[in-house]
């Protein structure tokens, strides 16, 4: 999948809809000649501040873990602090551009690692410049071959697994969270994570991952109904939140936006997508969701102003005071970015 078709992405210009709506971005990622699914390409702190600055009133952000510049002179547990301390330096680089700041670090540790990976979150820790948040140990996996499963490598129900629900309470004991990216058949494993984890802080990437690719393509209203029913039961849980997005993934989402000769545009970005999104919002409430980009994954279809103007198209009919929780309010309590 090609992230970086610049001048298809330009063929589909729009101004803010609402461009005084504060927005903090709680999911992006940084790479630097990184090999995405094919996709290569430099996205960094000045592509970021361009697509920051271009349209929305973005103020904060949040970096979400995709192994970049992981340190390959330590352990291999130990890897994916390089890229917390990579983070950094481009955090860095953004303060003193004056641009929005990268406020949030999640990166990557292995729950499999038990207690043990108490040292992998102190070493975070203090490479983070006090902006480490979490990790995320994406568990996406799927028994059909069209599936894609996660980069961390995980297996089938790997989160029921002791190891792993040690981990999460050795995280949930440090005061971190977790981001789970997986896919919606396992969103009821979650539903038990968060139910034996209860003190654990959980963080639902990209709509629970409502597969439209392979097996799932075939009878959209029984795999919908059937993400549904699963996706209240999550909701159940308290302690997880739910991040609104990635919702140009064509890759997994089936949308088709990548074979056109541009971009869709917001409003019928907006048409697609609105009745999942808001059943998404009823079902957790405006105060356990929190609109994200997911770029530049979301690149592959849809301009940066078109997804956020998508977005604020379809959080309309909310009050003043829960398109503050969508846009901003969400993100910044449970990052902790205040």
């Amino acid at each position: 999948m090609d992230l970086n078709r610049l001048e298809w992405l330009a063929r589909r210009q729009e101004a803010a809809v609402d461009p005084d709506r504060m927005i903090v971005d709680p999911h992006h990622h940084l790479w630097d000649g990184h090999q995405w699914r094919g996709a290569l390409g430099t996205y960094l702190a000045p592509e970021l501040l361009e697509d920051l600055t271009g349209s929305h009133n973005v103020v904060k952000t949040v970096f979400v873990d995709c192994m970049s510049n992981y340190d390959t002179g330590c352990a291999e547990h130990m890897k994916p602090v390089g890229e917390t301390r990579f983070v950094a330096g481009q955090a860095d680089w953004l303060d003193v551009a004056g641009g929005p700041t990268i406020a949030g670090i999640v990166s990557h540790a292995d729950l499999m690692l038990s207690d043990a990976v108490e040292e992998v979150l102190a070493a975070h820790d203090a490479a983070g410049g006090g902006r480490f948040r979490g990790i995320r140990h994406a568990t996406g996996w799927d028994a059909s071959d069209d599936v894609h499963n996660s980069h961390s490598n995980p297996f089938e129900h790997m989160m029921g697994t002791e190891e792993f629900r040690a981990g999460a309470r050795r995280l949930a004991a440090m005061g971190f969270s977790f981001d789970a990216w997986l896919y919606h058949p396992q969103l009821p494993e979650l539903a038990a994570l968060a139910e034996a984890v209860p003190e654990l802080t959980i963080v639902l990437n990209h709509l629970g991952g409502p597969l439209r690719i392979g097996p799932y393509r075939r009878d959209g209203d029984r795999v919908r109904a059937g993400w549904r029913a699963s996706m209240r039961l999550v909701a159940g849980c308290g302690n997880v939140v739910l991040k609104v997005g990635g919702i140009g993934m064509d890759m997994y989402y089936g949308t088709g936006w990548t074979n056109r000769d541009e971009p869709p545009g917001s409003e019928e970005v907006a048409a697609h997508w609105g009745d999942d999104v808001r059943f998404c919002i009823d079902t957790f409430g405006p105060d356990r969701c929190m609109f994200e980009s997911n770029f530049p994954v979301d690149r592959q279809t849809l301009p940066y102003p078109v997804l956020w103007n998508a977005l604020q198209i379809m959080a309309a009919g909310y009050s003043d005071a829960e398109q503050e929780d969508l846009f901003s309010g969400t993100a910044t309590r449970i990052y902790r970015l205040s």
